[in-house]
């Protein structure tokens, strides 16, 4: 659905002419935005995420990496963090988990409470009523409240016995094999309970369930949609209408009227996008220039930079978007690899070998000493905090080992090439 033109305020008199927003200037734009460009320096996870946006964790080290790219934050502090409640993995935005701060906790949780409601449509087409799952989140929190330590899903389930159904056959093509799995989440999408990470790290998913009641959010529904769209359009610096769409999964009505209570400003660019950004960062990019020298960045395939709009194609050079050997990457909404970037380009890629202890990259040109300088600090980190880098809970180095041959062989033909 092509969505109608918004009726929000007109463009600023300081907007710059579509002509200069060319996409070397948005990328590197971008890249300050989401202070990839050394300006996150020194500040805390909590400030990280306020300024770049929320960290993707599904099972991976993506929120790791995030922190030591912006700010230097290394793995024992960022865990210190979560134990301390300042981070937290929650359930928001389209019903997925991502990294925040405190700060958000509670509105965020609001933007999730749809997704978690919606399970309860799928078990119930197979014959579970909402009364039945309102029963079982009673039991699972007199449990929690009895119990003196966090506690699993194996062991809750245990606990519980017959109260949690076993949905059979029917279930399992569903997605949702017994009811504990839709109550847990109706109950973390309402800040009562919270996942507590098994070993105390981001970069798994094996977790425990503790008690939370978190007080609710001051915002009302519309309130926090409004607030999303802000802080999406800053940590972006400008989005299409459609990418705000599916980061947000708001209907066309919702996000006009988001758009339009933030002030949005539509500005259009050179390659005809037209973008929807905060006023005051009209102001600033009109003034903006890309920086001169090299700033290299070795980032995960979910960082935000690239996931919050999923437009990874546009943050290749255009004479890489028409290579042979990265054509078929330039087609593709989510990376298979990860990412090496300069000022918000994308100059390569990059997958970890925990067998060799190294990063195995492929640099699309010969690399500079900057670039050679940053694989070896990040590969250098991934050895001392991580030990592995898993681009998400299925990863391992047995089913990404064929991207690891490929992308050894890529930069060998690349180096018989130069």
């Amino acid at each position: 659905m092509t969505p109608q033109p918004l009726t929000t305020q007109p463009r600023t008199a300081n907007a710059p002419p579509a002509r200069t927003l060319t996409p070397e200037l948005l990328r590197a734009w971008a890249w300050h935005k989401q202070g990839l460009d050394g300006s996150l320096a020194g500040c805390s996870a909590e400030q990280v995420f306020a300024r770049a946006g929320w960290a993707r964790s599904v099972g991976g080290a993506n929120p790791y990496l995030t922190l030591f790219a912006r700010a230097g934050i290394r793995r024992e502090q960022v865990d210190a963090d979560v134990l301390a409640h300042r981070i937290l993995e929650l359930p928001t935005a389209r019903g997925c988990t991502y990294v925040l701060g405190r700060d958000d906790f509670a509105w965020a949780l609001t933007l999730g409470r749809d997704a978690a409601e919606a399970t309860v449509k799928v078990v119930g087409r197979i014959g579970v009523d909402r009364g039945e799952i309102t029963l079982l989140e009673e039991q699972v929190l007199h449990t929690l409240a009895e119990a003196a330590v966090p506690m699993d899903p194996r062991q809750l389930k245990e606990e519980l016995g017959e109260s949690v159904r076993n949905l059979g056959e029917e279930g399992r093509r569903k997605g949702a094999t017994t009811t504990l799995p839709t109550a847990l989440g109706i109950l973390q999408s309402q800040g009562r309970i919270r996942r507590v990470p098994a070993n105390g790290r981001l970069d798994q998913q094996r977790y425990a369930y503790e008690l939370w009641n978190l007080p609710p959010s001051p915002l009302d529904d519309d309130q926090g949609r409004t607030e999303l769209v802000r802080r999406y359009l800053g940590w972006t610096g400008g989005a299409t209408f459609k990418q705000s769409q599916w980061f947000t999964d708001f209907t066309v009505a919702q996000s006009k009227a988001a758009l339009a209570a933030v002030g949005a400003v539509e500005v259009p660019t050179a390659a005809g996008e037209r973008l929807w950004m905060l006023p005051d960062d009209v102001d600033q990019l009109s003034d903006f220039q890309e920086p001169d020298d090299e700033q290299i960045q070795l980032l995960a395939g979910t960082d935000s930079l690239a996931l919050l709009r999923r437009n990874a194609a546009e943050l290749l050079a255009e004479e890489d978007q028409h290579a042979n050997t990265l054509g078929s990457l330039a087609l593709q909404a989510d990376l298979p690899d990860h990412p090496i970037v300069d000022r918000g380009r994308i100059i390569g890629l990059w997958q970890y070998d925990p067998g060799k202890e190294q990063i195995v990259p492929w640099v699309f040109r010969a690399p500079t000493n900057a670039v050679t300088r940053r694989i070896a600090e990040v590969e250098a980190w991934i050895r001392e905090d991580l030990g592995d880098f898993r681009a998400f809970s299925l990863d391992s180095p047995a089913t990404r080992q064929k991207r690891i041959d490929n992308l050894a062989a890529a930069a060998t033909g690349s180096a018989a090439v130069s």
